[in-house]
């Protein structure tokens, strides 16, 4: 008997299986994939080590966080700086001052740039928006708005920003200087090759079984341990009892391409709407490579049907209120717990997940 099945090898299964182990408990995890790591699987291709469930750049102020991860690999130096492209124009991100004064040629100042905002959202200011356009261009103004966020918005959602609620974006951070760094965190770096390999050596010593559905072997796997850790979908495991929770899923288009450079950054954001694709990744500039061959994947978001894998919830009013019905059943039960993004039915960047999964193990 196994003190805990842990549903999913990702980052939050895999930090609750090495910390629960550690602690002297028997663990058995089991993944409905051919591999470890859940979306942070990393696979080498040409020498290149490919994000094949899209990009993951570790960054996180949390000093704990940061030493943690540091014991299951070195990490470079890459500073997360996108490139947006809209249309034949390439802009900086996140919104600084090298975005502002190619945007507006007669702006070279902080102050330039700022009175050129200030009056743009003057011309668009709504007292009180109601969709996400209306939100957008009170708090940038039009120009920004109409070449950095609308087109990428949408088809990032799948919605005209005029469908789209306006809490989604309650912020736009606007850099009046002269910085490319997307994060603000203190830590940042990539894991020199890949993130796979953190999975493995957190997994070390641990049985663990690929290709393993628990939900098609529900009941031959839950007799086996004590207590479940889900990181899969709630609604899923209720079996939609309660209706499906709405996510957006992504397809990638992945090329390897007889070229040393294709794009000069790894990330580059397609904004306008007649562009299919979101962003292409250019996985070797992540570790600074010099191969003779290249690797892109272009990212294609869409509406998550039954069946697919989902990526990101969709945080609005209904699904939220749908989410508190199935974690108030999850509760019901004491030797059942739920984690990960998934889990937890919100979006969470890695370091997040660790600082839960590790709380989690202390209250255990």
């Amino acid at each position: 008997m196994y003190d805990y099945l842990i549903v999913g090898s990702g980052l939050y299964g895999a930090v609750c299986a090495h910390e629960l182990t550690n602690k002297g408990y028997r663990c058995l995890v089991v993944e409905k994939r051919s591999h470890l790591g859940g979306n942070i699987f990393t696979e080498e291709i040409e020498g290149i080590q490919v994000h094949k469930y899209g990009a993951h750049i570790f960054h996180t102020s949390n000093e704990e966080v940061w030493k943690y991860i540091n014991q299951f690999s070195k990490f470079n130096h890459y500073i997360n700086s996108p490139i947006a492209r809209y249309h034949n124009e390439c802009y900086n991100l996140p919104f600084n001052m090298n975005t502002f004064t190619k945007l507006w040629p007669d702006v070279f100042t902080p102050e330039e740039a700022r009175k050129k905002i200030e009056e743009e959202k003057k011309d668009s200011y709504i007292e009180a928006p109601s969709n996400l356009e209306e939100q957008a261009l009170s708090l940038v103004g039009k120009t920004i708005y109409e070449k950095l966020i609308k087109g990428y918005t949408e088809k990032q959602w799948g919605k005209s920003c005029k469908e789209l609620p306006a809490f989604i974006i309650k912020r736009l951070p606007v850099r009046y200087t002269f910085d490319n760094n997307y994060f603000n965190d203190i830590y940042q770096g990539i894991p020199i090759g890949g993130y796979t390999k953190i999975i493995e050596k957190m997994l070390d010593g641990i049985e663990v079984r690929v290709n393993c559905n628990f939900l098609n072997q529900r009941e031959e796997l839950s007799s086996l341990a004590k207590k479940i850790i889900y990181t899969g979908p709630i609604d899923e495991y209720y079996k939609y009892c309660f209706g499906p929770l709405e996510y957006r899923s992504i397809r990638f288009e992945t090329e390897v391409l007889n070229s040393n450079n294709y794009q000069g950054n790894a990330v580059v954001n397609y904004t306008a709407v007649d562009v299919p694709y979101t962003r292409i990744i250019e996985h070797k500039h992540f570790e600074f490579g010099t191969q003779e061959k290249t690797v892109i994947s272009k990212e294609y978001s869409s509406t998550w049907n039954l069946g697919e894998d989902p990526y990101y919830p969709v945080n609005d009013n209904h699904n939220n209120a749908l989410y508190r019905k199935y974690k108030a059943l999850s509760l019901k039960d004491k030797n059942l717990f739920f984690g990960g993004r998934l889990g937890f039915y919100k979006y969470m960047d890695m370091d997040d997940i660790i600082e839960s999964a590790l709380e989690f193990v202390r209250g255990e």
